[in-house]
């Protein structure tokens, strides 16, 4: 387990994905970390029971945090709120716009009090749009900033991506910035005012598609799995299976098509002698490696691009990610047993972080409220 942040309190008043995979993140490098849940739970403990009767949402991202359950309306539980955030270095909060300035705790009024404080607000929309104070969960994001508009394939019509995406990649982004508030205040000696939103995050994500829409006139097609930008890249299949092939340069296109596939001709079609007219002629560019690929094994494929060093991957279900050789998995507590989640991502001096243990609901209110 890193140590990293050790010494770091923070206080997350958090529901659901966004904000606990960013406080998930801090408890991994060894902060402290006060959940601060209602009387009936953060709702994510209620999403599934798959992971040994509780949530496979709520065990993934709410693992090394101790579990407090407040009312906030009662003035006796808004104080101790008050006397955890006096204390703290960090307040990561996603309640429903202006709920937390209601109550006396909000960031700005919270920074006043406490000037080396950072603070950490998440919305679905940022403040001083005109849908600040709008309900926003990930799908909905996913379908307004047009991502589900270019996922999937022509058609399927619009889809969702199959994982939370706009939650996930938020509460990854608030955890950098927390990082980079914690770096400043280590310099200046003042915390910072952080907000952020599920809409700002997932439209930072469609700027290839947003730049070519915009400067290139081009609405971005729906390609499944194939690459907007880049050919050939994507699935063909096989004798007896399927195989992605991916390449990223001139020369490995070239070897590509005379060491792999073994086809001078196709190596040396002026129409696809760069990238961009690999792309502009996709359809006839794909039609020509499929017929070369169709009736060859996926042995002799594989062991011809691992020759020539070039790209490739197979397109595995879920199933097959759990015994998956590249796939790590990690034990971690929970108050129904162990389970195992896959390791996030970060080797650190040639080590893992360890996962700490998965709060049940109150485990530590009496301790906390104590202390």
């Amino acid at each position: 387990m890193t140590d990293a942040l050790e010494g770091i309190l923070v206080v997350a008043l958090e529901q659901a994905v966004a904000a606990p995979v960013a406080s998930c993140r801090l408890a991994d490098a060894g902060a402290r970390i006060i959940k601060l849940e209602r009387a009936e739970g953060d709702f994510s403990r209620g999403y599934d029971d798959y992971a040994e009767g509780l949530s496979s949402y709520f065990v993934w991202i709410n693992r090394g945090k101790e579990s407090c359950r407040v009312d906030l309306k009662n003035p006796g539980d808004l104080a101790l709120v008050e006397a955890m955030l006096s204390e703290a270095d960090v307040f990561i909060q996603n309640l429903a716009p202006g709920a937390t300035g209601r109550l006396g705790i909000g960031s700005a009024e919270l920074r006043q009090r406490y000037p080396k404080l950072i603070t950490c607000d998440i919305s679905g929309y940022a403040p001083g749009t005109p849908h600040y104070t709008r309900k926003a969960y990930d799908l909905l994001i996913q379908a307004e900033a047009g991502l589900s508009a270019i996922t999937g394939s022509e058609s399927s019509g619009p889809m969702r991506i199959g994982v939370s995406i706009a939650d996930i990649a938020t509460g990854n982004a608030a955890y950098a910035a927390i990082l980079e508030a914690l770096l400043r205040r280590a310099r200046t000696g003042q915390g910072s005012q952080i907000q952020l939103s599920l809409f700002d995050t997932v439209a930072d994500l469609m700027n290839v598609p947003y730049l070519t829409r915009r400067y290139g006139g081009i609405e971005p097609p729906k390609l499944g799995l194939a690459h907007p930008s880049i050919a050939p890249y994507g699935v063909f299949r096989l004798a007896d299976a399927e195989v992605l092939l991916a390449v990223q340069s001139e020369p490995e296109w070239r070897i590509l098509a005379r060491d792999v596939l073994r086809d001078d001709a196709l190596a040396d079609d002026p129409r696809f002698a760069t990238n961009v007219l690999r792309v502009r002629n996709r359809a006839v560019l794909d039609a020509a490696i499929q017929a070369i690929l169709a009736p060859r094994g996926f042995a002799e494929t594989t062991a011809a691009l691992d020759k020539a060093r070039i790209a490739y991957g197979t397109v595995s279900h879920v199933g097959d990610l759990i015994s998956h050789p590249a796939a790590t998995a990690l034990p971690v507590e929970t108050p129904n047993g162990p389970v195992e989640v896959l390791a996030p991502p970060a080797i650190v001096d040639g080590e893992r972080t360890l996962l700490r243990r998965v709060p049940a609901l109150g485990e530590h209110e009496a301790a906390l409220r104590q202390e």
